[in-house]
């Protein structure tokens, strides 16, 4: 059955991704389940969506209640679940204002426009240029892969959209070397994802927020994957003393339903995006707000961010030990919950090793095992996951 339908996917699905060879058709807790049954660990939810786990009662009902009264009704009006996902999420972050989109790409291609916006209404030129980081990623769509820091993703697409200079996280020299009384804006993901799990320092975070202040420029910083928890904050910028000008979220911030979302101070607000500079038709729709406002009930009811706080540590012990124990693997880095292995070879082999024996883990460049479980993980499912991983090592 389940190879009848991937050769049917492979038949009409644009083949832009090099799937693994399983179906997977429901979940429960921490756990998948492919077409055929069999039960899988889950230690990447979604990359980084499934925050709360699988089946979740309480999030299940909420969206069927929502679905009985109305899904979509357009930002010409008004509705009430975006109002109160609005004024939670604008709590949650202690950002002011907030603009809803579909995905994480959509919320970084807003960003980008309000700090162009922004610059616009101070000198009224449009030459304006912005400061990405080296292997970063915002995205596929075209702003967002504009300022995404591989080539590789970006040269057959090219011209992109221009005025984009690449500095390198955590060095604070090479960033201060790329500004010039063009550059509105510095844009960076607190901890780089698919880069390979690097977390920005916290000297690198005050130079760099400093200097945003002394010359008007915009700090916008990605917490599509840090954020909502992941690293033990609610955003992953609040271990820091600085705030963002701009922050983007998406992926758990809906709890699995599709939406994302960008967020400026008050000051941004008043001078960047009015009426006509940007717009949505699905975004902010009661359907997805209605998932953003349990989603954010049900990390206060759960105390998601202290059961992080915990859990990365036991994480990140018995990661630690992993490193000990293995030539192979080099260092351990991350934060809390979104945690990397760097190993001394390519780590294909080990992942799918895993897969057969019912641990789902993906990577983060060709060396590194990304693990982001869902955020209701135990020191149980750790150490389960560590069985299985170190099996996997063995034979691959």
């Amino acid at each position: 059955m389940m190879k009848e339908y991937i050769d049917e996917a492979e038949k009409a699905l644009l083949h832009t991704y090099n799937r693994y060879q399983i179906v997977l058709d429901k979940g429960e807790g921490v756990y998948l389940y492919d077409t055929d049954g069999k039960k899988y660990l889950d230690f990447v939810s979604g990359i980084g969506v499934f925050a709360l786990g699988y089946h979740n009662e309480e999030y299940n009902n909420a969206l069927k209640e929502q679905i009985d009264k109305v899904i979509h009704t357009s930002n010409y009006y008004y509705n009430v679940p975006a109002v109160e996902a609005a004024k939670k999420l604008k709590a949650f972050s202690g950002m002011d204002r907030v603009f809803f989109t579909n995905s994480g790409a959509e919320a970084v291609e807003g960003a980008i426009k309000t700090a162009r916006k922004y610059a616009y209404l101070k000198d009224g030129k449009t030459d304006h240029e912005i400061i990405a980081m080296e292997h970063s990623f915002h995205g596929r769509t075209m702003g967002a892969l504009s300022v995404t820091g591989k080539k590789a993703y970006r040269e057959a697409f090219e011209p992109m959209i221009g005025n984009i200079r690449f500095a390198t996280l955590n060095d604070f020299e090479s960033v201060k070397s790329q500004v010039n009384e063009k550059t509105c804006a510095i844009i960076f993901e607190t901890v780089q994802g698919e880069g390979g799990i690097y977390p920005a320092t916290k000297e690198f975070m005050e130079q760099v927020y400093a200097l945003c202040k002394e010359k008007d420029i915009l700090l916008i910083l990605d917490e599509i994957q840090c954020g909502m928890g992941r690293t033990g904050y609610p955003y992953a910028w609040q271990k820091f003393s600085v705030k963002p000008d701009i922050m983007t979220t998406a992926k758990a911030v809906g709890g699995g339903v599709p939406v994302g979302a960008f967020l400026m101070t008050e000051h941004v607000a008043q001078h960047s995006l009015t009426a006509g500079d940007h717009g949505t038709t699905y975004g902010g729709n009661p359907l997805a707000c209605a998932a953003i406002n349990k989603t954010l009930d049900l990390f206060e009811q759960n105390h998601i961010i202290e059961h992080v706080t915990l859990e990365g540590k036991y994480l990140e012990k018995k990661l630690d030990e992993l490193v000990c124990q293995y030539d192979c693997i080099a260092m351990r880095r991350g934060a809390g919950l979104m945690q990397g292995l760097v190993f001394q070879k390519p780590v294909g082999d080990i992942i799918l090793k895993a897969l057969e024996k019912g641990l789902i883990l993906i990577n983060a460049g060709t060396d590194v095992i990304r693990f982001l479980p869902p955020l209701i993980i135990t020191d149980e499912d750790v150490d389960r996951m560590i069985s299985i991983l170190k099996e996997a090592i063995e034979e691959a």
